[in-house]
């Protein structure tokens, strides 16, 4: 019988003692070759002067050589599907999918069903991932009631019960006076508001990205300044409030030059991406593949050029999954017909990883964009490796091959675009609040 790679015993209270691995000093950009003393759930100690014969028969000892023990992995954007629609995804399928991919925290969209606009969801979903305790679960609540666009929820309530941002998750605020509003409502408490930026009255027809693929597929398109719009818009709005504003999954060659000109410009901005924009391009929708059906759509090869130059010169601040679970029956349809979106969680390790062996980004660099910026912009207390810190941590092999099969993955939903790729680097052990949860 195949050995259950999760540990689910919450009581399981075992200090350890990672030995011989190449740990990651985020801050300094540099390897410390040593050991990481794990003990009642956070780090007592690391580093080369710890040695392995001093070690007391209390902790239990793993062999880390020729691995690279990293901060846990911080994914800030990801659709959990419960409540609503379990057969999906549930809290349980995802913390295990997180898990498997070295993710050690989730922060997840408030698109559930009921919608998170008010603080006794954003408690309930955080008790129930406590319960399965294989990741830990923030959340982020609706800017608007219902996800409606017409109205400002219960932004100060739903921060105190541990909202970490607000967000309509797939829609972007149309209304601008709205938008306006929102932006000083957070500044009383320093909120962060979180925009996915695509102008509605732009993209309710369209299917994929606009242009010479579109027409030859007969597909209607969405234009790449969809994207932009909302942006610039946006930025007038943090002008006047100084509010914080971050941009969900940048994927167009104007988004990157109006952020980095921002950020030039002092404005408190920060933005993400997701794999697929510095991976692939609109030539992936041939063939009408429903499972490249996203949203935003993938653009043309020089828009994701611009997003691993934004990604080099650091006007992208993460790389985040996207993860979005949808089963087979909303993805095996006609492409017009079909759902948008991929799951992200087990992958998003190893395609960021794949900037580091095509000498786009060191592994230092790729591994901030997953631990150290996204702490920072949603101000958790991870992302590093300190004593007296939470011991969540993954330990990956930079170098391991594999091949991308959605059928192994452990998410309920297996729509990945990239089904079939071979990829280098794969986790081999996530450590969450000190505990051993996922082993391969």
């Amino acid at each position: 019988m195949k050995k259950n790679p999760f540990n689910t015993n919450k009581k399981s209270n075992k200090n350890y003692a990672l030995l011989n691995g190449l740990i990651v000093d985020i801050e300094n950009s540099e390897f410390i070759k040593g050991t990481i003393l794990i003990k009642d759930c956070l780090i007592e100690d690391f580093g080369s002067h710890i040695k392995n014969s001093q070690i007391s028969n209390n902790y239990e000892k793993i062999d880390c050589k020729g691995f690279i023990i990293s901060p846990g992995l911080i994914d800030s954007r990801v659709q959990i599907r419960e409540p609503g629609l379990e057969h999906q995804e549930t809290i349980k399928s995802i913390s295990k999918s997180a898990a498997c991919g070295g993710i050690t925290s989730l922060i997840c969209m408030p698109n559930t069903n009921p919608v998170i606009d008010q603080p006794a969801l954003i408690n309930s979903i955080q008790r129930k991932a406590r319960e399965i305790a294989l990741s830990k679960v923030y959340c982020t609540g609706c800017i608007t009631r219902k996800l409606e666009g017409k109205e400002i929820s219960e932004l100060q309530l739903m921060h105190e019960s541990g909202a970490l941002g607000f967000t309509d998750g797939n829609n972007s605020i149309s209304n601008t006076r709205v938008m306006r509003r929102a932006f000083k409502y957070v500044k009383s408490f320093d909120g962060l508001i979180i925009q996915h930026p695509e102008d509605q009255s732009l993209t309710s027809e369209g299917v994929m990205n606009e242009g010479e693929v579109s027409t030859r597929l007969g597909l209607k398109g969405i234009p790449y300044y969809a994207e932009p719009i909302i942006i610039e818009r946006d930025l007038w709005l943090v002008r006047e409030t100084n509010s914080r504003y971050h941009v969900n999954h940048v994927s167009t060659a104007a988004a990157v030059r109006i952020i980095r000109n921002a950020k030039k410009e002092g404005l408190n901005i920060t933005c993400d991406t997701a794999p697929p924009y510095f991976s692939l391009n609109e030539m992936s929708v041939e063939n009408y593949r429903t499972f490249a059906k996203l949203s935003p759509p993938l653009r043309n090869e020089s828009d994701r050029l611009a997003i691993i130059d934004g990604l080099k010169d650091g006007t992208i601040d993460a790389v985040t999954s996207d993860h979005t679970p949808q089963d087979q029956d909303a993805k095996r349809l006609p492409f017009d017909q079909a759902e948008y979106g991929a799951v992200g969680l087990e992958t998003l390790l190893a395609l960021t990883l794949n900037l580091v062996h095509n000498n786009h980004l060191t592994i230092f660099e790729a591994l901030k964009l997953l631990t150290l910026n996204p702490a920072r912009i949603f101000k958790l207390k991870s992302g590093t490796i300190k004593i007296k810190q939470d011991a969540d941590l993954t330990v990956f092999d930079l170098n391991k091959s594999w091949k991308v099969d959605p059928n192994k993955f452990f998410s309920k939903s297996k729509n990945t675009p990239f089904d079939g790729i071979l990829v280098e680097g794969k986790n081999i052990m996530t450590f969450v609040r000190g505990r051993l949860v996922f082993s391969n």
